[in-house]
């Protein structure tokens, strides 16, 4: 773990540059997660699950609109201008009206209780404050409502999970700011989510997450 506490945070600014300068290969980045590992059937898997009022966090280039239900109303945010653009359009292929938002995950600018689905995926990697995001999600999600996560993280198998740690300032560096041994589901109850179900997937690598809001 000692790589770990020697890693320097990058600012929202080194972010958002990061990931605007990567927008346009992004999806090719993705894909060995997505079609090797498996990452896109677990994503529709969970996110077919949402339906009517939906916030979609760190939205990316929008690979969870065509999972969701059809007729839903959907805000999708994100840090980097750059990736909004290429969501505006896969949105406009997929004939979706989509409400976009430049924003910051852990300052939603939304009234509590605003949506009935707070969906992201892959993001509590990348967040600098991963448990504010999450309490965000969780104040902007109307009492009752879902929280679902399609995350990555530390393995469940130790010699997977030692090869994480070991290498994870490296990966943080190469990767647009990606830390991939954090714990999502650790992250969810500590900021106060009431988890229902939890499943992992491909090596203990993918998180499968539904949550409520907790107790305010």
């Amino acid at each position: 773990m000692e790589a770990v506490t020697k890693l320097k945070e990058m600012t929202l600014d080194e972010l958002r540059s990061a990931y605007d300068t990567i927008a346009n290969e992004y999806e090719q980045k993705l894909w060995f997660d997505q079609y090797i590992l498996g990452a896109a059937r677990l994503r529709k898997r969970l996110m077919s699950k949402a339906y009517g009022k939906i916030l979609d966090v760190a939205c990316g280039t929008g690979s969870n609109f065509p999972l969701f239900e059809s007729g839903s109303d959907i805000t999708a945010v994100d840090l980097s201008p750059g990736m909004l653009d290429i969501a505006r359009q896969n949105a406009a292929k997929l004939g979706l009206n989509v409400n976009f938002a430049l924003m910051n995950a852990e300052r939603l600018e939304f009234a509590d209780g605003s949506f009935n689905i707070v969906a992201s995926a892959l993001s509590t990697c990348t967040f600098p404050d991963p448990t504010r995001a999450l309490r965000e999600m969780q104040r902007v999600c109307r009492p009752g409502g879902l929280i679902i996560l399609l995350e990555h993280g530390r393995s469940n198998l130790s010699l997977l999970a030692r090869y994480q740690d070991h290498h994870a300032y490296r990966h943080y560096q190469e990767n647009a700011g990606c830390h991939w041994n954090r714990d999502p589901l650790k992250l969810a109850q500590a900021a106060g989510l009431k988890v229902l179900t939890s499943r992992r997937a491909v090596l203990g690598l993918f998180y499968l997450i539904e949550a409520t809001p907790g107790n305010k």
